[in-house]
């Protein structure tokens, strides 16, 4: 059981540290709203969504007033749509039919992102998957809550290199689609490998076809509270240093338990997982590049930064399952660059690359996140980039991810802004060396032996 001596505990750490709830998802299935009429279909969609979630936003509020807590985001997962509209959409344009739909149930209960326009294609595409892939430039350009994900690979299955190569031609797509806002629609699309059923966290949300009717997940956060607690042990050894991140993310996690309980009884719906993931905002003081400095980094991006952040993520990940007997989604650090400032800020002096930070996704909790590349950077080149990320997933046995955002106009030197948690980000260098003889070849990588586990 919580009890409120550790609500107050926290008091500090909401006050002066940053710390959130960064969102309460809503897992809706739609598996129950599949018809072959799409007008049918859509009525169907909208009335589940719009009755189901028609107090996640009160109930959210309630929480935060009566418990002091902040709760960033009100949010919605539900059934991969490529499942959902199979029977109905017969073209890429009924797809589109269908987000919009789902854009005018988020506005509706007035949750501010919607995941689960989404294709799991890992060893190959239905005509379903491949008519909502090919939807998703148009869907991003005409909504402005939904957020779409394509998972491409997985240690058991291999990585599916067609839709690898469709993946880049629908991200630059994507960005052509929205090269007003500065592309702003590849920031509401990611890439997975190992994609999991429950995250909470945008824009890969989405509700695995293993879960109920309705869940609540919870997505916790709080760098700016490790780091407060890291500067009380400068100086001391690994031992010191490891038990003041577990501990800290013990009492992190118990508070989205605490509002996961809480939002579960009151909505009347199962509580499923608290993710705690060290998600950065652009705020000062709310960065795990700031993390990773204060472990004794003098920019991250250094050598040794690598191994900093594995220590970070697994100390995380061992603090928050002492606190919470169901902790899934993602779980870790997070290193997305628009959205930290420390990380922006290395990019600038030049101690961050792309080579780096895919070398910092073997041991973090997704991949890459919220990088901004020249918009001229060619769809295969993309592809490269996603084919590199997957396989580390794949042979990691581990979620990696891509959202890349290849800004149309821009190039190294420029600044993308996007605005909000989304924040602003200076376009990096892509090594310019072409890959699309590779990612021109058809069918898919194989599983590695060590996915033979029966």
């Amino acid at each position: 059981m919580i009890n409120m001596y550790e609500v107050s505990e926290t008091n500090k750490m909401i006050e002066s540290e940053n710390l959130d709830v960064r969102t309460i998802t809503l897992g809706i299935s739609l598996l129950d709203c599949i018809d072959s009429d799409l007008k049918e279909l859509n009525r169907k969609i909208y009335e589940k969504i719009t009755t189901t979630a028609k107090n996640l936003v009160s109930v959210g509020q309630d929480i935060e007033k009566e418990f002091g807590i902040p709760i960033v985001n009100k949010r919605i997962s539900i059934t991969p749509i490529a499942l959902v509209g199979g029977a109905a959409c017969k073209t890429p344009e009924d797809f589109v039919e269908i987000a919009k739909t789902l854009d005018r149930a988020a506005e509706e209960v007035g949750v501010n992102f919607i995941g689960g326009y989404s294709a799991l294609v890992s060893k190959a595409m239905t005509k379903s998957d491949e008519n909502l892939i090919r939807s998703i430039p148009q869907a991003l350009a005409v909504t402005e809550r939904i957020c779409s994900s394509v998972n491409v690979g997985s240690t058991k299955t291999g990585i599916n290199m067609d839709a690898v190569r469709l993946s880049g031609e629908i991200v630059k797509a994507t960005a052509e689609a929205t090269k007003d806002r500065d592309s702003l629609g590849c920031a509401k699309l990611v890439i997975f490998c190992n994609a999991p059923d429950d995250n909470p966290f945008m824009a890969g949300a989405f509700l695995g076809v293993t879960e109920g009717d309705a869940v609540i997940n919870v997505g916790v956060s709080g760098p700016g509270v490790v780091k407060k607690a890291l500067e009380k042990v400068r100086g001391k050894g690994f031992e010191e240093l490891c038990e003041t991140i577990k501990k800290t993310a013990f009492k992190v996690t118990r508070v989205g338990q605490l509002v996961a309980g809480e939002a579960s009884q009151r909505m009347g719906v199962p509580f499923g997982i608290v993710d705690l993931s060290l998600a950065p905002t652009p705020d000062v003081g709310d960065s795990v590049a700031e993390i990773l400095e204060e472990i004794g980094l003098e920019r991250v991006g250094a050598p040794g930064t690598t191994a900093a952040l594995a220590l970070l993520n697994d100390q995380v990940k061992k603090g928050g399952v002492m606190a919470s007997s169901y902790v899934g989604g993602l779980s870790g650090a997070f290193i997305p660059v628009s959205e930290d400032q420390g990380m922006i800020d290395a990019v600038h002096v030049g101690s961050l690359t792309l080579e780096k930070l895919e070398a910092m996704t073997c041991v973090c909790s997704v991949g890459l996140d919220m990088i901004a590349i020249p918009g001229k950077t060619s769809a295969s080149t993309i592809s490269g980039i996603i084919a590199d990320e997957m396989a580390i997933g794949m042979v990691n046995q581990k979620t990696t991810a891509v959202r890349l955002i290849p800004v149309i106009g821009k190039d190294v030197g420029d600044t993308a802004q996007f605005g909000g948690l989304l924040g602003y980000a200076p376009i990096m260098p892509v090594n310019e060396f072409g890959c699309e003889t590779f990612i021109s070849r058809k069918g898919r990588i194989p599983a590695p032996i060590h996915s033979f586990k029966n």
